[in-house]
């Protein structure tokens, strides 16, 4: 059953009160005209409640929004049944791109825009999201600091046990170019353009693939996309979940992001999703796909 909106509700209400007014006055004319008065309101609400859009939400980008954009979505479909939202998880660069040149509605990027690309479009942080460096589940390394993860991936450290593990050669899995993920990793650790990366793959599932089945391996991998089967280090001592993020203890951490063009006016149905995405109705959604929610 749908929900109706409060003010939804208000406007039948008041609907059914100025027809009770209007009785009161005198004459079943005015009695007539307005309980139809009434009437139409009602229908009118309910149909808003039920829910009157229609066409597609046109997004693409980041892999790793890819749980909370299929949170939204599904929110988003049971007040408005009438709508689609596509997505296509092609990466962050691309989600950027395809708001700038207007073949997207809504770019999600999984990083904050560059001076340069805020000429053309707008970024609003939809949520906060943790990068959780993993490691394989039989690594005896439970913490590095941010300086080790430095040092690790630009190469001056390059055996297991100089930071607690087991002797053997560390395996560095990272992110494509381009990848949000991997800009929020290294612009964060400060290793921008100098990883020595054994494998660089195009999706977050990939490299949480490879870590699990490497004893050797480490990688990167958003919070929300990060399972039982491998296992995340602290940094610097602290946890990557929810409450480190929200709180800026856990020092890994990115913003989650809706791009859209300046110059162009969303139509009716990408702005209300739009709007219940920033919404606090979407907190739920968003913190159940494991990211952290910014307007509640």
């Amino acid at each position: 059953m749908k929900k109706i909106t409060r003010r939804s509700f208000l406007a039948v209400c008041g609907a059914a009160a100025a027809a009770a007014a209007l009785t009161a006055c005198g004459g079943s004319a005015s009695s007539t005209a307005a309980s139809s008065a009434a009437a139409s309101t009602a229908s009118s609400a309910a149909s808003t409640a039920s829910g009157s859009l229609s066409g597609n939400v046109a997004t693409g980008g980041s892999t790793s929004m890819k749980n909370v954009i299929a949170a939204l979505t599904e929110g988003f479909a049971e007040g408005e049944p009438g709508g689609t939202v596509s997505y296509d998880p092609t990466g962050s660069g691309a989600g950027i791109t395809g708001a700038t040149d207007k073949t997207l509605d809504i770019g999600p990027s999984s990083r904050a825009l560059k001076d340069d690309e805020k000429n053309d479009v707008d970024g609003t942080v939809i949520a906060l999201d943790g990068i959780a460096i993993i490691v394989n589940k039989d690594s005896k390394v439970e913490d590095l600091t941010v300086d080790q993860l430095k040092q690790m991936f630009t190469g001056e450290i390059t055996n297991w046990s100089e930071v607690g593990g087991d002797d053997g050669e560390i395996v560095l899995i990272g992110r494509e170019a381009g990848s949000g993920t991997r800009d929020g990793f290294e612009s964060i650790v400060d290793v921008k353009d100098s990883c020595k990366y054994a494998q660089e793959l195009t999706a977050t599932g990939a490299v949480i693939s490879a870590v699990e089945a490497n004893p050797l391996a480490i990688g990167y991998a958003s919070l929300s996309a990060v399972g039982e089967t491998v296992k995340m280090v602290t940094v610097g001592g602290v946890a990557c979940s929810e409450e480190t993020v929200k709180d800026g203890s856990y020092e890994v951490q990115r913003p989650f992001v809706f791009v859209t063009n300046k110059s162009v006016t969303l139509s009716e149905q990408a702005q209300a999703f739009f709007d219940f995405a920033t919404s606090a109705d979407a907190a739920d959604l968003i913190r159940t796909a494991g990211a952290v929610p910014v307007n509640e």
